[in-house]
């Protein structure tokens, strides 16, 4: 299965979108929404905003790993 290394990521707060590349060697704890400003986190079980916000999981996710 290829790995997806993109996601779009929608802000909780106001709804804005944004596709974004995702790192694949770290977790992303922190994304700063572009239009609010509001600074996203991991919800609870998650490992990163990705996995909360996006519209794909993480590369370590993707393939079954665990995360970060």
């Amino acid at each position: 299965m290829k790995m997806i290394l993109k996601s779009e990521i929608t802000c909780p707060n106001c709804g804005h979108k944004k596709e974004e590349d995702m790192p694949t060697n770290a977790c992303q704890f922190f994304y700063k929404c572009e239009n609010c400003k509001t600074v996203l986190k991991p919800k609870k079980g998650d490992c990163c905003v990705y996995c909360s916000y996006g519209t794909v999981p993480c590369p370590p996710i993707q393939q079954n790993k665990s995360c970060c």
